[in-house]
Order: C-alpha cells, then sequence, then structure tokens
C-alpha cells in the first residue's frame, strides 16, 4: 500500500479528452471545475454553490481556455498525461515534446481552487520559455426567453408556467488588467413574487426567504504579466460564446493566472464589486501560504476516514479494488463543496457539463442545463449524499444540507399556519430555500399543469388520489406523486438529531426546524380526525396518519410505514436531549406523541410475515421500498439483536419493483442491513463500479443527471453499512463483509468515536478504537465466504 492510504487511487489519463464530457472533477471550498484537455487546449468550467439566477436556474460562472506556444499538448508524439492528485486535491497536466537529446520541451499546467478562499489558481512551469493566453469565455451575453418545454426543466419550479420567463444577461468587461463578469439577478425576485401569490401566502410575505433578489455572482480573471489582448468568438458544443483573451506580455518559464470570484446578495453592484476588489487585492502576493493551507486541509481531509479495498494488491482490472477507489473519488467531489452555502445537489452537483453530450434528448441544451432544477433540491435524493458523510467525518460538510432546511422553516411554517391552522411546518418534497411549495408541482392556473379548484382543509372532496385539475385541499401539491408526501423532513430531523448523537455538536440552530417538522404531523393529523369523527386518534389511542403516502410509491396510504418509522427514531432521540434544546414544547408533549404513533404496519405473504408499506393504500407507482426504511434510514431493527427473517421475506417475496442499480436505488443498503454479504457485496459491486463515461464517478444520467450524485451517495451508505454499522451504542464490525475483500478502513461512530483497523484473509489487525473507553461497545463478525465472488472481484 501507498504512504497514504488513497494514494493509489490517483486518476491517470495519457491522452487529451474529445470533449467536456470526458473532463476531470477539480475543486476546493465551494469551487468546482470540470478540467479537461481538448485540440491542445486546457479548459475548465467554473461552478460556484449558490450561482443561482433569478429563475432559480444553477448557472456557471463561465469557461476559461488556456494556451500554450509552444504547444506541448498538441504536437504530434508529444507525450501527455492528466491527474487528478487525489490526496493534494489538485489536476496536473503534463506535456513532453522530445527530449531524448536534452532539447525537449516539457511543460506542467496545475489547477486548484482555493479551500477557505473562493479564488482559482492556474500555474505553469517550463523547462523553455512559453508564451501563454488565458481567455474567460461566456455564452449568456443575450437576455433569454425561456422556451415552455423541457428548457425550463432547469429551473423546474417555472416548468409549464403559463407565462413568459426571462434570464437577463451577463456582464463582461476587460478591467484593471484582467477580465470582470457577473450575473446580477434583479431586485425584488419575480419568482418569490409569483409562488406567493400562487399559493395565497401575501400575509406572510416577510416570514418567507429571499435568497435571489440582488444576487450577484462572478469574479475577476487576472494573471501575473498578463495584458488584454481583445475578444475571440467562437462555438463550444451548442452555445456560441465569446471570449475575453489575457496575453502574457513575455515568453516565461512561470506564468500564474487567478480567478477571484464571489458570491452576495448586495443592495447595489457597487457593493458587490467592492467585496470582490477587496478580496483581489487581499489575494495577490500569497500564493504559498494559500497552497499549503489548502494541501493541509486535503491532507486532514483524508486522515478524517478511508476504505480501501485490496491495500497490497492496486489493480484496475478488480472490481472490488475499484469499488472502493471510486468510494474515495466520489467523496472528493463532495468535499469539493464541503463549505458551500447551499448543499451538493444529487443532480450532477457543481460538474455538471453541456447537456448534449448527456444524450440525445438534450441535444439542444448548453453547459448550464441539467434536469430536476438549479436551486430546488429534491430531498429523497439529496439526503443520499448527506446519510454517508456520518461516518466518513465529513461533518463540516453536512451542514449545507441542514440550513437548506433551517433557512426554510419559516417559510414552510407560513404554508402551514396560512392552509391548516395549526402549529409545525411542512416542506415540499422539492425544497427551496424559500420553504414553500414547488411552482410546478402546487399547480398553475392554466395550461397542463393546472391547480383545479381549492377546497377547505379537510373537506370531503379532497382526494389523496387527484391529478392536475381536480378539485385539490388548499396548500397540498396538485402533482400526485408528491402531493401529502411528507416523510423526507422527518428523515432530515433525524439526520441531524444523529449528527449530534455522532459529534455531540451543539444543533440548537436547527431545532426549532427539527420540532416544527416533527410536530407537524401530531398537530396535523389529530386536526383532521376531529374533523372526521369528532376524535384526535383511533379507538386504540394511534393518530390516524391519511392521507398520506409511503415514499412516492404508495398513494393514498394510511400509516406509510417509512412516516411511522421515522416519528418513532425522531421522537426517541428528542427525548434523549437536554431540556434547554426544545424551543417549541415540552418532553412531556413528546412523550405523549411517541405513545401516539401507530405501530408499524405487518401482513402475511405466502404465509410469512411480512412489513407492509402502509396500513392500507391505494395505488402503487414508481419503485422505492419504503417497507425497508425501519431498517435504513431509521434505525428501528439492529442485526444481533432482531430476527431479519421478516425483512428478508419481504424482500424476496414482494412483487414490487427492485433490483435495479442505478441513480438512488438502496438495495444495497438494505441488503447490507439485513446481512446479506453476497448480495450487498453484488449490489454495491455493481453500484460503485467504473461509469460508462471517462472519469470512473461520472455516473448517470440514471433517472436524474450526470454525475448522478445520488448514485454515488447511495453506493457509498451501502459499502460502510457492509463494513460497520452503529445502532445504539453498538459497533458492528464486518455485518456484510466478504472474506474475500481485504479491507484497510477508518470510519466514524456515535460519542465521537473513530475505528480503524485492517482485515487480511478474515483476519483482523491493528484495530484501534477511539476513545478507548469504547471498545467494549466494538463486536466484530465473522466475514462471509461467497459463493458466488468472482462476480464482484473481477
Amino acid at each position: 500500500m501507498a504512504v497514504s492510504p488513497i494514494d493509489d487511487y490517483d486518476v491517470v489519463w495519457d491522452s487529451p479528452s474529445g470533449d467536456s464530457s470526458e473532463s476531470m472533477p477539480c475543486g476546493g471550498g465551494d469551487i468546482a471545475l470540470n478540467v479537461w484537455v481538448e485540440n491542445g487546449d486546457v479548459l475548465f468550467y467554473i461552478s460556484r454553490s449558490g450561482s443561482l439566477a433569478e429563475t432559480n436556474e444553477y448557472l456557471k460562472l463561465g469557461r476559461v481556455r488556456l494556451k500554450l506556444d509552444p504547444n506541448p499538448f498538441n504536437t504530434p508524439g508529444a507525450t501527455f498525461k492528466q491527474t487528478l492528485r487525489l490526496r493534494e486535491g489538485y489536476v496536473e497536466i503534463e506535456g513532453v515534446i522530445g527530449g531524448k537529446d536534452g532539447t525537449g520541451l516539457k511543460a506542467t499546467v496545475r489547477i486548484w481552487a482555493e479551500v477557505h478562499r473562493p479564488i482559482v489558481h492556474v500555474e505553469v512551469e517550463s523547462d523553455h520559455e512559453l508564451n501563454a493566453t488565458a481567455t474567460y469565455e461566456n455564452w449568456r451575453l443575450e437576455e433569454e426567453q425561456l422556451a415552455n418545454d423541457t428548457r425550463r426543466h432547469a429551473s423546474f419550479d417555472l416548468m409549464k408556467y403559463p407565462g413568459e420567463v426571462h434570464l437577463s444577461a451577463d456582464t463582461v468587461a476587460f478591467t484593471d488588467q484582467g477580465v470582470l463578469f457577473y450575473h446580477r439577478n434583479p431586485p425584488d425576485n419575480w419568482l418569490r413574487n409569483e409562488l406567493i401569490k400562487q399559493q395565497d401566502l401575501g400575509a406572510y410575505r416577510d416570514q418567507i426567504a429571499d435568497d435571489l433578489s440582488n444576487r450577484t455572482f462572478g469574479g475577476f480573471m487576472t494573471g501575473e504579466g498578463f495584458v488584454e489582448a481583445g475578444q475571440a468568438d467562437g462555438r463550444y458544443q451548442t452555445r456560441t460564446f465569446r471570449g475575453w483573451v489575457l496575453k502574457s506580455q513575455i515568453p516565461s518559464h512561470r506564468h500564474r493566472v487567478r480567478i477571484v470570484t464571489h458570491i452576495e446578495q448586495t443592495q447595489t453592484l457597487e457593493q458587490w464589486r467592492d467585496k470582490l476588489n477587496a478580496l483581489a487585492d487581499s489575494s495577490q502576493g500569497d500564493w504559498g501560504t494559500t497552497r499549503q493551507t489548502t494541501l493541509d486541509w486535503w491532507r486532514h481531509f483524508w486522515e478524517r476516514s478511508w476504505i480501501v479495498i485490496h491495500p497490497d494488491k492496486p489493480d484496475a482490472a478488480d472490481r472490488a479494488w475499484r469499488v472502493a477507489r471510486n468510494y474515495n473519488l466520489f467523496r472528493y467531489q463532495l468535499g469539493c463543496n464541503a463549505l458551500g452555502e447551499y448543499p451538493s445537489k444529487f443532480n450532477g452537483g457543481s460538474f455538471t457539463f453541456d447537456a448534449n453530450l448527456v444524450g440525445e434528448n438534450f441535444k439542444q441544451h448548453g453547459p448550464d442545463w441539467r434536469q430536476w432544477g438549479g436551486g430546488c433540491f429534491t430531498a429523497q435524493n439529496q439526503r443520499l449524499l448527506y446519510w454517508p458523510m456520518l461516518k466518513a467525518g465529513d461533518t463540516d460538510a453536512i451542514l449545507g444540507q441542514f440550513e437548506l432546511y433551517r433557512k426554510a422553516t419559516p417559510g414552510a411554517t407560513a404554508r402551514v399556519k396560512a392552509n391548516f391552522g395549526h402549529d409545525g411546518a411542512v416542506f415540499s418534497e422539492y425544497i427551496t430555500v424559500p420553504g414553500i411549495a414547488l411552482g410546478m408541482g402546487y399547480g398553475w392556473p392554466t395550461g397542463d399543469r393546472q391547480r383545479g379548484e381549492d377546497i377547505p382543509f379537510g373537506d370531503k372532496r379532497a382526494d389523496a388520489m387527484h391529478h392536475y385539475g381536480d378539485p385539490v385541499e388548499k396548500g397540498v401539491m396538485a402533482c400526485k406523486p408528491i402531493a401529502y408526501h411528507w416523510e423526507s423532513q422527518v428523515e432530515h430531523a433525524y439526520m441531524i438529531l444523529e449528527y449530534h448523537r455522532f459529534t455531540g455538536a451543539d444543533i440548537s440552530r436547527y431545532m426549532t426546524f427539527v420540532e416544527s417538522a416533527v410536530l407537524f404531523f401530531n398537530e396535523h393529523f389529530r386536526k383532521r380526525q376531529v374533523m372526521r369523527n369528532g376524535r384526535e386518534v383511533d379507538e386504540n389511542g394511534h393518530l390516524v396518519v391519511y392521507p398520506a403516502k409511503a415514499c412516492e410509491s404508495y398513494r393514498g396510504a394510511t400509516n406509510p410505514a417509512d412516516l411511522i418509522a421515522g416519528l418513532s427514531a425522531c421522537l426517541e432521540l428528542i427525548l434523549t436531549l437536554d431540556d434547554s434544546l426544545l424551543n417549541l414544547r415540552d418532553k412531556a408533549y413528546y412523550r405523549d406523541m411517541l405513545r401516539a404513533v401507530p405501530p408499524l404496519p405487518f401482513g402475511e405473504n405466502k404465509g410469512h410475515r411480512v412489513i407492509l408499506p402502509a396500513k392500507s393504500w391505494h395505488e402503487y407507482s414508481n419503485a422505492e421500498l419504503p417497507q425497508l426504511y425501519p431498517l435504513f434510514p431509521f434505525d428501528r431493527f439492529a442485526l444481533g439483536r432482531d430476527d431479519m427473517r421478516v425483512f428478508k421475506d419481504t424482500y424476496t417475496l414482494g412483487d414490487f419493483r427492485k433490483g435495479n442499480v442505478v441513480s438512488w436505488h438502496q438495495d444495497g443498503i438494505f441488503f447490507a442491513r439485513m446481512g446479506m454479504t453476497q448480495e450487498a457485496a453484488d449490489f454495491n459491486s455493481r453500484k460503485l463500479d467504473d461509469s460508462d463515461r471517462r472519469y470512473p464517478t461520472f455516473w448517470g444520467p440514471g433517472h436524474d443527471w450526470v454525475p448522478d450524485h445520488n448514485w454515488g451517495g447511495s453506493g457509498m451508505i451501502g459499502l460502510q453499512e457492509m463494513l460497520m454499522q452503529t445502532l445504539g451504542s453498538e459497533i458492528r464490525l464486518f455485518p456484510a463483509w466478504p472474506i474475500e475483500w481485504d479491507v484497510d478502513f477508518k470510519l466514524h461512530a456515535p460519542e465521537k468515536t473513530t475505528v480503524q483497523g485492517r482485515l487480511t484473509a478474515g483476519k483482523l489487525t491493528g484495530l484501534v478504537v477511539k476513545p478507548a473507553s469504547r471498545e467494549k461497545d466494538v463486536v466484530v463478525m465473522p466475514p462471509v465466504r461467497c459463493e458466488r465472488a468472482s462476480n464482484y472481484t473481477g
């Protein structure tokens, strides 16, 4: 094994790329770069968390093109090498022309992003003097009217909106021996206003967050010894662009280019420019210190945790080795937005490329386009990026997802007050910072996403099976798949409580969200039941959770298993908290609520006891497995404590859709939780194997987009759960681990615990548990010999 556990995982290419779909990720802090070399030019897209336009689209900051003269990257016979230096977090590109007689040329380009400041660095070093040009390229120089077709999928809120939608132009100009570029959103955001009007929430306007008005994002590109060199027009893939060119004044052995970026909501453009200029000025000349700070951050990141399979035999032809490599490569992608204002997005993160290269269905779209929107976050997908951060120890990166819900809580609370007249908060499955419903999902006044007649809360005409155009309860989504689908807010509340259990960190900042998300169900379904029959609960003293959904799959559900398990899990942890953390209710309230949570629904299938997705339901659609959510994420059952036969029979005998590996499908997590080693190893091997694209973890599009981040996140969770499960205070090692997989690992467990060790030929050595007091809680299970090991190790 290399000096660092992940040193063997550098990605190395020995030839240039054909286009941006063959790009390599690079980043840090909240900056993401797609880096590739095409036709001798070094190119990279710049993305940054928070670059959201007035349409709530997630726009790139632009593209940079570097040319060297003489050029070692397009000379016939030259040697080429592009490497992601994973441990250091940067991309290096090397080109060599000739050299056997000592007269050849060697040039190296290094591209990296600072972690603690939003600055991108490009360094060129050569043993010969070179000229260099750096061009900033932009394709959004005219206002665009968004066609009412798939073009609006990039906003998603505005899909099928029956009016015009406009995206304003960017501004780009030479200034101060550099290039200034930015997009500034108009004041008093039109989209937020339209959603407030659509949902009749005008009385609560001041409570609803506004993250788009006057938001300005952009930056300044400059180079040491570079001067203005005019403009250049061109076309890349589907978009024409204009480039602002900077060139080196003289040939040199070394060139440096900086791209300083800034994002902020400011009342005036001048305020934004002042902040950008201050950052640009303060970052001059401190390259060495900043570089070391960034290297130190990445070193610490990789020291937090790792999983390395077959550490002594690195072999890309070995699928098991690739599985662990890709686990770590994908973790790097998440690490590039560890400090982001917004969470990493399930549908591409910040590493999307030209949409026409994803597939034939997207051939008309450009580099900013993605399915499922930019500033909206589909909760069931998002969670899969963030659960693995607990065991990976990336608890700085997890906060962006928590902040999304914290910011959205006032709007989600207003939605409940206005429509249902009780306490608590309800969040759209497609969540945005304002916290109110997604426009397209709520339904528009006209068109094929038309909202039907608004009927009062509890009206007997309310039907959980409604379609667009049907009468629908005021405040409820018209879109049938997500109407009454409210489990995700409970799951994110549980994630925050688990974060507290793992780290001991202060969660007071998030407790209003946690309590509002949970108590909503007590207030809401008691009130509904009173409207039905005058009683708050059923004859057994339990809530009647209807109308509801079990995920999106079981519609018109009563007492769905995922929600019931989630409420119990949250309430149990809330009751363990210090009283001072509770803001909205006391523990007596939550104890009473816990007693009122209905039992999980069980039934029979072919004579076997199984867990049902809900007590009853009207329709099945989609392919989620909410009947297994009591296993994960809600930890109601544990290996070694509970009989897993009911879950195995539920999965094996069920006629629901299962076995799909792409995107968010979670079978591999459930297999691990059930102790089904062979099935877990097989599924997660296919899940985490190389993508069909040049970069190994650019999976997708699957159900979502490229690179599919909920594909990678669900794979990470599956591998972690095979290796270590942490229910209650027990730490169970190798609960679903094949003996054929030697592994070196370090993971995090609850109570500020780390567990490190090495398994070789089924024997554990070097076990280190910190703090040592937790050693007594470690249970080492024997790895299992798998009959079909060759299917997933080669």
